[in-house]
């Protein structure tokens, strides 16, 4: 173990390795089946809950990338304000405002499931909780890649917002006239100001996950051990990418989405952040597999680091690694 964290520290911020390569030869390397785990006995009943709560992913990220917003509608009920008008844009908000709240309501789901993963797999030594229980650490993969996705999508339909505004602002119109709307409406006030903050956030699913690790670690003292966690996880998919061979593009993604997932949950749950000279995760690498081996997922990942990590601007983080990420 202390061999395995002391190499991931390794170079991490030294100056003498290009910075136009990633330290494959150094790096040590750690195995995680993302493709075909099978549960133990020991960790069945975790992870048949957690697949559980996680089942509606699929049929989210599907609805998501089929929204295609109400702003024909809208724009005319604006433009020509009349009954007809504003009637027909509530009919077409309703079923798409109730898609809202169904994503809405799977974020409280993911605050359920990260700390019923991170407690089998923080407690004590992480290398060898996450050898023994792989196919929870998959699962915990599998959110990261959902989280990426979802936000990914959200961020690229500025339709969700704009949608939802006129949805609470025809809610208050009809509210003021007592109309029947307003009482039948799938999402009264309260939840719709809870709903707005969410998606106002640019990556609301993220921010989530970042909101229960850190409550997790808060909760239960394992500041040290989740961060070893993440750092192990974060190897596993750079030996994934660089060291593995040829896998599919799909398989590259995954492990590219949670590479970048796990480096930016430790920059928010570690004091000094990944950043830093003694972190346990070679940023320059991952930044470097990311810029050389990101295929179609690159400058998502690239932004996600500049936009969601917490010490990057911090005096301390080294000139070298700002400059990576504004290549």
């Amino acid at each position: 173990m202390g061999f395995l964290f002391s190499s991931l520290r390794g170079a991490n911020n030294s100056t003498t390795n290009s910075p136009n390569t990633c330290n494959t030869e150094n790096a040590p390397e750690f195995y995680i089946n993302f493709e075909n785990p099978v549960p133990s006995s020991d960790e069945a009943q975790v992870y048949e809950r957690v697949l559980r709560l996680l089942q509606p992913t699929t049929s989210i990220i599907a609805s998501l990338r089929q929204y295609k917003g109400c702003a024909d509608v809208i724009r005319q009920a604006i433009s020509t304000p009349n009954p007809e008008t504003e009637q027909a844009a509530w009919r077409e908000l309703t079923p798409a405002v109730a898609d809202l709240k169904r994503f809405y309501e799977f974020a409280a789901v993911l605050e359920e499931a990260v700390p019923e993963l991170l407690q089998p797999l923080c407690q004590g030594n992480a290398n060898q909780n996450i050898d023994k229980y792989q196919a929870l650490a998959k699962l915990f993969a599998d959110i990261l890649d959902f989280v990426f996705e979802f936000d990914e999508l959200k961020m690229a339909n500025p339709a969700i917002q704009n949608d939802f505004s006129y949805y609470r602002r025809s809610l208050s119109r009809f509210k003021m006239t007592n109309s029947t709307q307003a009482s039948e409406s799938v999402v009264q006030d309260e939840l719709a100001n809870r709903m707005s903050l969410f998606y106002a956030y640019h990556t609301p699913m993220l921010k989530t996950v970042i909101e229960a690790v850190a409550e997790f670690v808060n909760k239960q003292n394992e500041g040290k051990n989740v961060a070893e966690c993440l750092s192990v996880i974060t190897l596993a998919c750079f030996s994934a990418v660089t060291k593995q061979g040829s896998k599919s593009p799909e398989f590259n993604d995954f492990c590219q989405r949670v590479m970048v997932a796990c480096t930016v949950l430790y920059d928010h749950i570690h004091p000094s952040g990944v950043f830093n000279r003694n972190s346990t995760i070679n940023v320059r690498n991952v930044i470097r597999a990311v810029q050389t081996q990101g295929a179609n997922c690159k400058d998502t990942l690239l932004c996600a680091l500049r936009f969601n990590s917490k010490h990057l601007n911090d005096e301390d983080t080294p000139k070298q690694i700002k400059a990576m990420l504004n290549e």
